[in-house]
């Protein structure tokens, strides 16, 4: 198709039409000339820690030709098409890193007018709370966030360095300014927030799944993908693998780190009664 166009554009945009046409996934050039589809818009969304990046995967191995219509951004539109977003955006609070409430106002509106989906992918809250921990501590000291399996071979390394800065631990939990004092700019989710955004989230998505279960039946989980996009999967490739993230591991915490006991046991009555809501135990 882009060679029918020589005789009539430029040479400086033929370049970017060949070069949008061959690699989409790298610009949105390519929407520019052909259609984006019309069905309901898809995002995928999840608070940060939750396993969003491991859904990514998923959709784009194995949703056949709509996985073409992947984007690892969050953008809007005022009619259906075929784009699947994915990222990171609150409801209520504004928050580093994450998409601002209005964005998000915007997709619920879509999703209530059925002109999109909202996926949303949800983890037990203690355990996005630890994760997230190592990933700013380490993002603000080496301007690089990882996850705990790449920080600490064992459990034990990690409840070690967990005991030993409980107080910067505590800091970020409770949403403290001073935490992210190295690098000024917008506050990150309070404990207390996080669990309010997952709450909020809950009662909107079209779909919402939990992590964890893709670690006990990944193919059950992604059959409510599969029904929300109406796609026919495409399994052929690559098998559904299971995530490589370990379940529950606030609990190893817990009980090797007595101070992060006291501050789960501390928590207030509605943050407890919200995790349980979410199907979580403490």
């Amino acid at each position: 198709m882009v060679q029918k166009l020589k005789r009539f554009v430029p040479k400086a945009v033929r370049w970017r039409l060949r070069r949008a046409y061959e690699y989409p996934a790298e610009t949105d050039w390519y929407w520019k000339v052909f259609s984006p589809g019309n069905d309901r818009t898809a995002y995928l969304i999840g608070l940060f820690g939750t396993g969003r990046l491991y859904i990514n995967d998923l959709v784009m191995q194995h949703t056949g030709r709509r996985a073409k219509y992947f984007r690892d951004t969050i953008r809007l539109h005022q009619r259906p098409t075929s784009m699947i977003y994915s990222g990171h955006a609150t409801i209520r609070y504004v928050s580093r890193h994450q998409a601002l409430p209005s964005v998000t106002q915007v997709i619920l509106e879509a999703v209530r007018s059925r002109i999109a989906d909202l996926i949303f992918i949800y983890r037990h809250p203690l355990d996005s709370l630890l994760s997230n921990w190592v990933y700013w501590r380490t993002f603000l000291h080496d301007n690089y966030g990882v996850c705990i399996s790449q920080v600490y071979k064992k459990t034990y390394d990690f409840c070690a360095d967990l005991d030993e800065h409980f107080s910067e631990f505590k800091a970020f939990a409770d949403g403290d300014s001073n935490f992210f004092a190295a690098a000024p700019g917008p506050p990150f989710l309070s404990f207390r927030e996080f669990i309010e955004e997952t709450e909020l989230y809950l009662q909107s998505a079209t779909v919402a799944l939990r992590f964890e279960d893709f670690m006990t039946d990944p193919a059950a989980e992604f059959a409510k993908i599969v029904e929300v996009m109406s796609v026919d999967p495409d399994l052929s490739r690559v098998p559904l693998l299971r995530p490589l993230s370990k379940p529950f591991r606030y609990l190893a915490a817990e009980k090797e780190v007595p101070r992060f006991k006291t501050f789960t046991d501390g928590l207030d009555a509605e943050t407890k009664r919200r995790i349980e809501r979410f199907g979580y135990t403490l």
